[in-house]
Order: structure tokens, then sequence, then C-alpha cells
């Protein structure tokens, strides 16, 4: 494979971040460097567009769209997908050896979560069955950190976070000057942050008040509590602060929400007929504050992965970088990887770029340490301010702007030539 001149495909599945391009433009970039890889394709919506044989040919664009990754956000460019390649559709997996053969993919890079990571290994041990000389390789993201295990020893932290971390810092920081001067009328506020069942994000509101100088109250899934312990926990801040915000994961159990599943089986909801934050509104309105006034919501959306005002600069460097490690992965020839962010030991923030198994990540699952939760169960440890903070970075992001409008990344929709029938997803049959 390493004397072979191959081509590259790499695709992105599941929610997107603020710098998933900052790692395509690490993927494109780097593979300049390596004589062995040849042409490099974006599968157009993840794993989808290589079943669709839509593969947008990146080697032709211009420096500057490429480099103008850096400040466009989410997923635009190339698209992601949330279709599951399940064992039972076989179909779908020898459509994907099919089109690789077609068009003389021999590195496929796959930038996801737990279930791409396992998604892209089980392609490459298929294809390698099949007599196709084909390496498979992880990048990883989310902006749930919820990729690797609970020791930190896969992956220190997943490109996205910083940038989700930093946004909720600033939100909490506008929302308590807010609070803090319509309190006479509003003294609670209701925010609603990211997170199923993991509780880094929400958790991040901390970094916005780290000498716990606002009546914050944090609430992740990971310690629950019922809305009545929650009334009286909102209630005792009223009546020693006068106000109180609250800052709750979309997961926290509140009983029934009308859920709507995604097809990961997870839960949308932001799509589902009620939310968590709402359902605490009203709980509270209905049972009663200790103070004049009502309390509010502020439902934050897609725009918790999205604002690139908000992105980390530290974050949008760490995912260039662990673009760039999943190439050199690719064209050395250490498939079944992931390209890995590891902290460093000592006082100052600083990390190293490595590999780990992909099955190893794909059976992995972390959950945010039981000791960083803070006594009581509704705010987080000096622990989680320390580990979470470097990741936020120190400056704001400053942006290419046109005509008054942020420039982003416009590609040419140029494609490989289709050379195979149309095919339908198995998932997407009627």
């Amino acid at each position: 494979m390493a004397n072979k001149v191959k081509n590259l495909v790499v695709a992105q599945s599941g929610g997107p971040t603020c710098v998933i391009n900052s790692s395509l433009r690490g993927v494109i970039e780097a593979s300049r460097e390596f004589s062995n890889i040849g042409t490099v394709y974006g599968a157009f919506h993840g794993i989808e567009g290589v079943l669709k044989e839509e593969l947008l040919d990146l080697s032709v664009q211009t420096e500057e769209e490429v480099a103008l990754l850096r400040y466009t956000p989410v997923a635009g460019s190339i698209g992601t997908c949330r279709y599951k390649l399940r064992e039972k559709q076989t179909e779908d997996f020898e459509r994907v050896i099919e089109v690789f053969k077609a068009h003389h993919v021999g590195y496929f890079l796959y930038n996801g979560g737990n279930d791409s990571m396992d998604t892209a290994n089980k392609i490459a041990q298929l294809a390698q069955s099949r007599g196709l000389e084909l390496v498979g390789v992880g990048v990883p993201k989310t902006i749930d950190n919820d990729v690797g295990d609970s020791e930190f020893q896969l992956i220190d932290h997943t490109p996205g976070y910083g940038s989700a971390a930093k946004y909720w810092m600033h939100m909490v920081q506008y929302a308590n000057e807010e609070n803090k001067g319509s309190c006479p009328a509003d003294p609670v506020l209701v925010m609603q942050a990211m997170g199923r069942k993991i509780g880094f994000i929400p958790a991040a509101a901390r970094l916005a008040d780290p000498k716990r100088q606002m009546p914050l109250q944090i609430y992740l899934a990971e310690s629950p509590c019922s809305l009545e312990q929650l009334t009286d926990n909102v209630n005792a801040s009223l009546r020693q602060n006068g106000r109180c915000i609250v800052v709750i994961s979309e997961g926290f159990h509140v009983g029934s929400l009308g859920e709507v599943k995604d097809s990961f089986g997870h839960t949308s909801f932001s799509s589902s007929q009620i939310t968590v934050g709402q359902a605490v509104v009203n709980h509270l309105n209905k049972a009663g504050i200790a103070a004049k006034g009502a309390a509010r919501g502020n439902i934050s959306g897609t725009d918790q992965r999205h604002s690139m005002a908000y992105a980390s600069i530290v974050d949008l460097d760490e995912a260039y970088r662990a673009g760039q490690k999943a190439v050199e992965l690719a064209a050395t020839g250490q498939g079944g990887s992931m390209s890995t962010i590891l902290r460093e030991s000592g006082f100052i923030y600083n990390v190293r770029y490595d590999r780990v198994p992909l099955p190893v990540v794909a059976n992995s699952e972390r959950t945010f340490p039981a000791a960083w939760v803070a006594p009581g169960g509704y705010d987080v440890t000096d622990d989680f301010v320390r580990y979470a903070k470097p990741l936020t970075g120190e400056e704001m992001l400053t942006l290419p702007m046109l005509n008054g409008r942020q420039r982003m990344t416009q590609f040419t929709p140029v494609f490989a030539e289709k050379k195979l029938a149309a095919y339908v997803p198995q998932a997407d049959r009627k």
C-alpha cells in the first residue's frame, strides 16, 4: 500500500461542530504531503454519499477555499448524515466496497463519534476480506465529549467540545448580566444545554463563574433529582440571593417529553413535543417560586455547535492537527486506528497526537466523572474547571468578513464521474 497511489475518501457523521471543518482542512492539506495519496474525495453527506456514489473532488478546490474551512462552521462544505450502517445491511456494506473499488480508494477517513469509529473499522475489515487494500482511520468529533473512556486514557477530549464549552461560558455570563438587571420581574432563568446523557456541556456553565459569585445551579443528566427538589433548591437561592440561574441538561429526567428518535436511536430533544427546560419553567411557575415574578426559559438549539464567533482557537488548532494525524496514520499503513489527543502531565497545558485502536474506541463509553459532581448534585467541582478551562482558549476568533457578512468556504461542485448503477440505501427503501 505504501508504494501505491490510492485515492482517499473522507466522510462525516452525526451532529457537526464549530471545528469539524478544521479537521477536514487538516485532512486535505496533509494529504498533499504524501506521494501515495492521490485524489481526496469528500463523501457528500457522509456514508450516504458513498452509497450514492456522490464524491466531491476536494483536490481541485482552491487553496483559499480550503484555508477558509478554519472559519466555516458545521458541515455545509461536504455534509454529514445520521445514517447508521447496521450489520444486517449487508447490501450497504457491499455497495461501499464496490464504490471504493470503482474509484481506486485505498484510504477511508471517518470523522465522528463511537458509532463512526465502529463503522470505519467494519468497512476496512470487510474490504480487506474482499481483496481490496483499504486503510480505515477515524477522526474524533463531538461536542458532547463522550468519545473514549472515563479515565481519559484513550482521548483527553474531542474536537468540538472546547468550542461548545466556550459558547456556554459566554452565554452564562451574558445571561447573568440580564438576570441581575431584570430580577425584580424575572428572578429565575432556566437555560437548557445539549447533552443527552453526559454532562460535559452543561458543566461548562461553571467556567463563566469559577469563583462562584453567581447564584448558579447546574443540573447534569447524571445527577437527577425530582422537580420538587429542584424547586426547593431554586427557592433557597431566591431567599438568599433574590434570583437564580439554572443550567440544565436536555437529558435531565423530568418525565415524558413526547420523544422523537433519530436513526441511531438517540432522542432528538429539539424535535420532541416539549423540552426539559420548558418543563422545568412550567413546574416552577405552577408550584410557585419564593419571589415576586416568574421563571423564564432560554432553550439553546443548534447554535451551541454552529456559533462560529465563540469557537475556541485551541479547539480549532487541535481539530486541524487531529485531521493531519489521521492522514499520517492512513498514509503510513496504520489502519484500524483513530487519531487522538492526549494531555501531557504537568501544570502547563500541552497535548500530543497519537493513535488508539478503532475497536477499543468503538466499544468504549465515557461518563462524566462522579468525583467532578459537587456535593448536593447541582454543581461541578474545581477539578472540572481545571480540566475544561484550557480547552476554551484566551482570545476570541477574528472572522474574515466581506461586505459585512462572514466569508465562508464555497467549494466548487466538482464530483467524481459515477461508474456504477444508481443505488438506494437499504434503510431508505420502502
